[in-house]
């Protein structure tokens, strides 16, 4: 169960009591004169994004369609990088409100961490409430990612969208993955659901305390394909149930969610339904649709998959959604050949339209 003390986390995670108070007391003198109140962002629905790569015409054309905030990967141990990219992001209007991809949580996940992993992740909630940065997303994807078996499948126009099938699994490419450790691999095969489950909850009994006191929330995403077993490795967020006992087993502020969108359709939940039922619980969304089913989907543009996007906007206003919403992996346009997958500018640039859209038409 989730233990009520920071101070019993710090220890756990090899650091001091000072060091985890030092949260809060960061947080109160953490003044910056492009963004004076970092914590107190307006309650709204604001539109972010993934840049790649983060060139300054990219954050040019962001700001142009209307993008207020960026989602930034993780930065590593040196509070500069992640305080330079904030100056920089400033420069065009933008800010950074999210840190999501490429955790060092990979020993978390198997339970394999000697304490090195759990410091750095403490460090990193740290300089997250230095520098305002309030939402952290990440995943339980053990010795995976989210994946893929082909990556040019035909959308609409000769647009190229990846697609996933199970019956060619063996080809799967794992992408946003980078093992660090060859025995990773082994690691991730010979655990059991129950076993994930229990080393999820160590983290989150070491973490959230810290995450409180830093006032920054941690956004769990779903398993990408949101199947029970990957590559012969076991997932445990692969369904609407699996984010019920997430919440039931560690109650807090901070313990919430991702919404990615195209994920939960996979599962074959309704869209409306699902985020009416999360609604408050939701810190952030990921915008975007498939078609098929979690066995065998592909990604499409977002105005042309089965769910109703607007009743999915709805539904986020009915439930007082305020937060970051991206759009996720969208289409490769004509001349983005050499991009990557899911993550091109021009695919992007009508998702922001579309988006910005549906916010005017349902505020």
């Amino acid at each position: 169960m989730l233990l009520t003390s920071a101070a019993k986390a710090a220890r756990r995670l090899g650091a001091s009591d000072r060091a985890v108070s030092g949260c809060q007391l960061t947080i109160h003198g953490a003044i910056d004169i492009r963004n004076p109140h970092p914590l107190s962002l307006p309650i709204m629905i604001r539109l972010a994004t993934v840049l790649t790569p983060v060139s300054d015409e990219n954050l040019q054309l962001a700001a142009q369609c209307g993008v207020t905030d960026l989602v930034h990967r993780y930065p590593g141990p040196d509070a500069n990088v992640l305080r330079q990219a904030m100056a920089r992001a400033a420069t065009f209007g933008l800010r950074i409100s999210v840190v999501e991809g490429y955790l060092p949580i990979e020993n978390l996940k198997l339970g394999t961490d000697d304490g090195t992993e759990l410091l750095a992740m403490q460090r990193l909630l740290q300089q997250l409430a230095d520098l305002g940065v309030p939402l952290l997303c990440y995943n339980f994807m053990a010795g995976t990612d989210w994946a893929r078996t082909r990556l040019d499948a035909p959308e609409r126009g000769g647009a190229k969208v990846t697609a996933f099938h199970l019956a060619d699994v063996e080809q799967a490419v794992l992408l946003g993955y980078r093992p660090t450790d060859p025995r990773h691999e082994a690691s991730a095969r010979s655990l059991s659901p129950d076993q994930l489950w229990q080393n999820l909850d160590r983290l989150l009994n070491a973490l959230l305390p810290v995450a409180e006191k830093c006032d920054v929330t941690l956004a769990m995403h779903p398993d990408d394909p949101p199947l029970p077993t990957l590559l012969g490795k076991p997932r445990i967020m692969h369904s609407l149930e699996s984010f019920r006992r997430l919440l039931a087993m560690a109650p807090s502020p901070s313990n919430r969610i991702c919404f990615c969108q195209g994920t939960f359709a996979a599962m074959g939940v309704d869209i409306p339904s699902a985020i009416e039922e999360l609604g408050s619980q939701i810190a952030y969304v990921h915008f975007r649709d498939v078609r098929g089913t979690a066995e065998s989907f592909t990604e499409t543009f977002h105005d042309n998959g089965p769910t109703d996007m607007a009743a999915a906007m709805r539904a986020l206003r009915a439930v007082g959604f305020a937060g970051p919403i991206r759009p996720d992996h969208v289409p490769q346009l004509v001349g983005e050949d050499d991009g990557e997958p899911g993550y091109t500018m021009r695919g992007r640039l009508f998702a922001y339209g579309y988006i910005r859209g549906l916010l005017d038409a349902t505020e």
